[in-house]
């Protein structure tokens, strides 16, 4: 999709196409149909993979889930697939992102992914320092223009589909996705490279996994997202029951 410096209100970053559609396509889906700018930020094409017959037919596949989702903008930073490294010009890279496209809110990997890509890792460590250097003054030698800019909050996921039990975390979300599952799931299917007929399992994992969270907060499926912030609210009867809150 192409990257015009459009304001947005979200980017969610991911290590490689497909990252962002299994971890919270359903909630980018979601915000995207209530009218919300939406952005992808793909560190890099993914390429080499096993299926795949160049990176072409990956991000190809990329453009039609983010279609799908509804995403205004996804970008590829083209950094090196398997060999991600948390490195200034990495960081530097997607703060340049930050910076033109100006979001509110930022999402990325929430921790390691064992016995997975260690990509993944590396890329929450390089969205934690773009958030950071995209406020920073005094630097403007590295931006190329581009003014300060101060994300208002940021937000991680957990990619894990081989466990139902809740993250550790100083605090957590379940974002309700039930009216945008079919669509996430719609979207991971374009990746037909990484999921072939052998692998079909990974749509039942997605949708129990989501379905699952969903349900320890009351809803038809849902995503979760470790927050670094308290949730505050200023009505505690308006949370904890709002069937019988007054108006």
């Amino acid at each position: 999709m192409p990257a015009t410096d459009v304001e947005l209100d979200l980017i969610a970053v991911g290590a490689h196409p497909d990252d962002i559609e299994i971890a919270c396509g359903g909630t980018l889906a979601k915000l995207a149909r209530k009218g919300y700018a939406v952005g992808i930020v793909d560190l890099t094409d993914g390429e080499p993979t096993p299926q795949s017959p160049g990176p072409d037919v990956r991000l190809e596949e990329a453009r039609r889930a983010a279609e799908i989702l509804g995403v205004q903008t996804r970008i590829n930073l083209n950094l090196p697939n398997r060999r991600l490294f948390d490195c200034f010009e990495a960081r530097l890279a997607l703060a340049k992102v930050f910076r033109r496209h100006r979001p509110k809110v930022v999402i990325g990997f929430g921790g390691k992914t064992v016995m997975a890509s260690p990509d993944h890792y590396q890329a929450m460590l390089i969205t934690d320092a773009a958030v950071f250097y995209s406020r920073l003054t005094k630097w403007d030698e590295h931006f190329e223009g581009l003014p300060p800019h101060t994300i208002q909050n940021q937000l991680s996921f957990p990619l894990a589909l081989h466990g139902l039990d809740l993250p550790e975390s100083s605090g957590f979300i379940i974002a309700d996705m039930g009216s945008t599952l079919d669509v996430k799931l719609e979207s991971i299917r374009c990746y037909q490279t990484q999921f072939p007929p052998s692998k079909v399992g990974i749509f039942k994992a997605v949708e129990t996994m989501n379905r699952y969270h969903g349900l320890t907060a009351g809803f038809e499926a849902g995503e979760i997202f470790l927050t670094y912030r308290s949730v505050g609210v200023d009505d505690v009867m308006r949370w904890a029951s709002p069937a019988h809150a007054r108006t």
